[in-house]
């Protein structure tokens, strides 16, 4: 299994060399090459004592926007307690919560204060974008990730109250569903994802669909034009 070393130059291999997920290490988290790797359906994923690696797996995790699967019980509970929804207000907050809020089977994080920092330039350039839920004036609740053409590509969630990741990701998908969105890529396939309605597809088919995505404008929602 070939993995590419990357340097200064601003390009990646083909993601469809990448037999297992892993494509290639090295390089570093510019805007610019974020945004590239994005685009060519890559993504950075590295622990805090791993150097920085990009995969682009063989299975992508996504979601067409308007099909997202909420339980009832779910529903009927954020119809009876609804959280406020904000937009681009906590960018900061919701991705050190990602980092810090523990997750059932996981040890540690792969969000490192070097991804935050990268996130958090991204966001300022217009590209990177918080879903909140917000109760009594509290964060308590989000998601992020980055805009693209009519693509989402979602990168964490976190919850301090029940329902309140869920509440995010609802507004995120009728959001994306009226804007014209297309997808929501949530990367790696496993079953809370699955779960939630999003489909396990082959990496070609995901690529396809992605530069589908990339030839529309960035104005299906209402944060920045990336």
């Amino acid at each position: 299994m070939p993995i590419f070393r990357l340097d200064e130059r601003l390009v990646f291999p083909d993601p469809e060399l990448a037999e297992d997920g892993l494509l290639a290490v090295g390089g570093d988290l510019s805007v610019e090459r974020l945004l590239l790797a994005y685009r060519s359906g890559i993504f950075p994923w590295f622990g805090e004592e791993d150097p920085l690696l990009w995969w682009s797996p063989p299975e992508r995790a996504l979601l067409r926007p308007g099909h997202l699967h909420l339980s009832a019980r779910t529903r009927r509970s954020l119809r009876q307690r609804p959280f406020e929804i904000r937009f681009d207000t906590a960018f900061a907050e919701v991705i050190r919560h990602c980092s810090t809020v523990p997750r059932p089977g996981q040890d540690g994080t792969w969000i490192t204060m070097s991804m935050r920092e990268a996130y958090l330039s991204l966001h300022l350039a217009g590209h990177a974008h918080s879903v909140e839920a917000w109760r009594d004036g509290e964060l308590r609740g989000g998601l992020y990730g980055v805009a693209l053409g009519s693509a989402f590509f979602g990168e964490s969630m976190f919850s301090l109250e029940p329902e309140a990741s869920r509440a995010s990701l609802l507004a995120l998908d009728a959001l994306m569903s009226a804007g014209g969105g297309t997808l929501i890529d949530g990367q790696l396939p496993h079953a809370g994802l699955l779960g939630y309605g999003f489909q396990c597809v082959p990496r070609a088919r995901f690529l396809l669909e992605l530069a589908q995505a990339l030839r529309q404008p960035t104005r299906q929602v209402p944060w920045p034009v990336g």
